[in-house]
């Protein structure tokens, strides 16, 4: 997936900062996610620009209003009072424009970097090993590479550009207060440490609260997509009532920690503009006084009042939007844990070459392997093979035995603990991970189909292919005759995971895939299990012209379908227990009898 912008911002963070301590401000927790916003500098520039003059004229404003006061209405003068009535409104003008290019700008900037963000996060889970996601749920990964950058979106895109806005007015309207009057100011002031206190109290339980929140609904994603995803065998055995009524549970235990949140941030946000207007109100007493003794005029006053107005409100502005940055401080820190994850399977710095014309021979050197999430069960042990060019070798057993063990280790989605597997000669840890599986073409027992058409799936195999090879393979995996019985042929949608195919009908599809890719190496899973007796003749068929001349892995637990392979691999409990053709291991190998005695017993 090279989809991602070049210069990935993630890349050039130090993932030493990517775990805050919990008592770190939010707004530090945020700076990494911000190093998103470098690529756009020249919106930065505009958006700044227009907030500046936008705080700029709300902030003369008030002088209009003391001249109004003191020209107009006190004055007695209609001329001057047109006069002023004129310059605000231009000044209201201005304030329209500038808004509408802060809004403008801040809100594409929010858009971008979110969609830059989703796609650094999802280019990062393309790329992890497979067994990260034997650790971690998808739908909390979905949750990550949506709602979180959702919140982080709305941050970027609204709440900061308010923010700073509230900021600036905030650190000017103080200012003109003091030109207005030095007195009524500091009374203001002295109230300054009683609303900033509840700010950082309430703000460290706000940034708790809504982490837990994000994961709940984390929770929520991953049980819904499971059951969706499973809604036939929810059906099958009637579970419906049980499914909801534990889906409300989930749903209630995130309401439960959302309630808490808007709780505490609601307290914060009262008890911010109770303290803020009380300041206002006395101010109002003491202004009052001051104009009753002449001591100032009633201009001043009323621009003294619009000023502490714009103050209290840019107070209250800032302490919610103090609380959203608490809110996404988690969101941030999931995101940054998850762009520094580092995927154990990787592609060496300098990689061996590797010819694609030169088929491979495969060898298996002692390999022990135990899977990351069961560490204490072997799947493999002391695994001994050679797979000679362009040979038939089929891997039999019971189930457990390793034998899908193999095929992965030999596409790299692991690494064995110990030994290593080779292409001829090269550990495959040193050749290019993109080379070595565009050598190899799966055809798994349970084939994965997406969420498109046939043209999208069967080309899969290869992007690059004209509608006609496309048609060509599916006429080779004995797909052609059904595809073209679809309503809307090659281009009807199949749903997800292909859930408006039967399982032959799939596995045909996947099969059609892997031949239009043509690898050096056929991996076969079970591959014509799912079909009918017909379909199987003719796609079996297709497969033995496939395979001439060409390396072919085969899982097999029908045996009949292995009877001429080159090589039988007999496997058990992730050992190798014997190793010959159909003949000799009927003649010695007491577990084939077995497994050959089973099957062709039934089968007469």
């Amino acid at each position: 997936m090279n989809s991602a912008n070049s210069t990935n911002p993630a890349d050039s963070t130090n993932p030493a900062n990517n775990t805050q301590p919990e008592k770190t401000k939010a707004v530090t927790a945020l700076l990494p996610i911000f190093a998103f916003i470098k690529p756009y500098k020249l919106v930065v520039a505009g958006a700044m620009l227009a907030l500046l003059l936008t705080a700029g004229i709300n902030l003369s404003l008030g002088q209009g209003v003391k001249y109004i006061v003191d020209h107009g209405f006190i004055a007695g003068s209609s001329e001057q009072l047109g006069n002023a009535i004129l310059v605000l409104i231009g000044l209201i003008a201005l304030l329209s424009i500038g808004t509408f290019s802060r809004f403008y700008l801040v809100s594409w900037l929010g858009e971008r970097v979110s969609a830059d963000i989703r796609k650094a996060v999802f280019n990062r889970i393309v790329q992890l090993h497979p067994s990260y996601f034997e650790e971690n749920r998808s739908g909390e990964l979905m949750s990550r590479l949506t709602t979180d950058t959702t919140l982080l979106q709305s941050i970027i895109g609204s709440s900061l550009s308010m923010a700073l806005r509230s900021t600036l007015m905030l650190i000017g309207g103080l200012i003109m207060l003091l030109i207005t009057n030095l007195k009524l100011t500091l009374l203001v002031v002295a109230f300054v440490p009683l609303v900033l206190a509840p700010m950082i109290i309430s703000g460290r339980k706000v940034r708790r609260l809504s982490a837990h929140s994000q994961d709940a609904i984390a929770d929520i994603s991953t049980y819904a997509g499971e059951i969706i995803q499973n809604i036939k065998v929810v059906q099958s055995y009637t579970h419906e009532q049980r499914e909801k009524n534990a889906f409300e549970g989930e749903v209630e235990k995130a309401f439960k920690v959302a309630k808490k949140r808007i709780a505490q941030r609601a307290l914060l946000i009262a008890a911010i503009i109770f303290l803020t207007f009380s300041a206002i109100s006395v101010m109002l007493y003491v202004g009052g006084m001051d104009v009753l003794e002449g001591n100032i005029t009633g201009g001043e006053l009323s621009a003294f009042v619009f000023y502490a107005i714009m103050v209290a409100m840019s107070v209250a502005t800032v302490a919610e939007v103090y609380g959203e940055l608490q809110r996404a401080a988690g969101s941030s820190q999931r995101l940054l844990e998850l762009l520094a994850t580092k995927s154990d399977i990787n592609s060496p710095q300098t990689p061996l070459p590797f010819s694609q014309e030169q088929e491979p021979e495969i060898v298996f050197k002692n390999v022990e392997f135990n899977y990351p999430s069961r560490p204490d069960m072997p799947a493999l042990k002391n695994i001994n093979l050679t797979i000679p060019k362009g040979k038939i070798i089929a891997l039999v057993g019971p189930s457990g035995a390793g034998k899908t063990t193999m095929f992965e280790l030999l596409q790299r989605f692991y690494d064995p603990q110990q030994g290593q597997i080779s292409f001829n000669g090269n550990n495959i840890t040193q050749l290019d991970l993109t080379d070595l599986r565009k050598t190899m073409g799966m055809v798994p027992q349970h084939p994965v189909l997406f969420s498109s058409d046939v043209w999208h799936n069967i080309r899969y195999g290869n992007v690059d292919a004209s509608d006609e090879a496309v048609i060509e393979a599916a006429k080779r995996a004995h797909a052609h005759e059904f595809i073209e019985k679809l309503p809307e042929g090659y281009a009807s949608f199949l749903g997800e995971q292909g859930v408006r195919l039967s399982g032959g009908q799939k596995q045909r599809i996947a099969l059609a895939r892997a031949i239009l890719k043509d690898p050096q190496i056929l991996l076969l899973d079970e591959a014509t299990s799912a079909l009918d007796a017909q379909s199987e003749f003719h796609v079996q068929a297709a497969l033995n012209e496939l395979m001439k001349d060409r390396t072919t892995l085969i899982i097999a637990h029908r045996l009949s379908t292995v009877v001429h392979a080159d090589l039988i691999v007999v496997m058990d409990q992730g050992q190798i227990v014997d190793i010959g053709d159909h003949k000799s291991l009927l003649a010695s190998d007491p577990l084939y009898q077995r497994l050959c005695a089973l099957q062709f017993d039934k089968a007469s």
